[in-house]
């Protein structure tokens, strides 16, 4: 399962890909505004921290204005995946660009039959919303399992991008149930290193080396 960092903040994405975990990263206009920074020039460093998809997010809600904002973006880098909203509009937009040979990110999906279609609008990647799925009383595994499972009926080439994720958890059921790709703030992603008898492992080690009296 491919690793998304889910954030545009520079120094995260600098700090992830040194471990060789990341394999992209998604942005949206709300993480844009949170790194205060300008829109063009933010996606364009990440471009080249990573030389996997990086998401850029449409702020257009009509068919027209998402061709001309998505021009604008696939022009940064190689690399862009354009990001459009799982509407009527957003899929003409996702039908033209894949076309063209864009890889485009549908969000904001929330049923398996939005994203079927995605899927037969030609979607490089769906991203189902599992948190936000799961705070409204759903299960947003089950979501993930219903796309994997009509997907894999059909033959669709489309990735499924886990989004929203929270936990380790929705990594782990994600990863079981053969979800292409994760998407998660970096610290979601860092708390997958944590165990506790790891760090108490470290931690005999340390005494045990320190009782030797020895250096490396």
């Amino acid at each position: 399962m491919k690793f998304f960092a889910d954030t545009a903040e520079i120094a995260e994405i600098k700090d992830l890909a040194a471990t060789g975990l990341l394999d992209g990263v998604t942005t949206n206009p709300s993480l844009i505004a949170k790194s205060g920074r300008d829109f063009i020039e933010v996606t364009r460093e990440i471009c080249g921290i990573t030389s996997g998809p990086v998401s850029a997010e449409v702020v257009a809600l009509d068919h027209e204005g998402m061709m001309r904002e998505a021009e604008v973006l696939r022009k940064i880098a190689d690399n862009v995946c354009i990001k459009v909203p799982l509407t009527i509009d957003g899929l003409k937009t996702c039908k033209a660009l894949t076309s063209e040979g864009t890889m485009v990110n549908v969000t904001l999906c929330f049923s398996a039959n939005q994203a079927l279609l995605a899927a037969k609008a030609g979607a490089s990647f769906i991203s189902p919303f599992v948190g936000r799925h799961d705070d409204n009383g759903w299960d947003g595994m089950q979501l993930i399992s219903d796309i994997r499972l009509i997907y894999d009926n059909y033959g669709f080439q489309t990735e499924i991008l886990v989004a929203s994720v929270r936990h380790s958890v929705h990594v782990l059921e994600a990863a079981k149930i053969g979800a292409d790709v994760m998407t998660a703030p970096p610290s979601v992603i860092k708390g997958l290193f944590k165990h506790i008898l790891t760090d108490k492992g470290i931690e005999g080690f340390l005494a045990d080396w320190a009782k030797t009296g020895q250096s490396i």
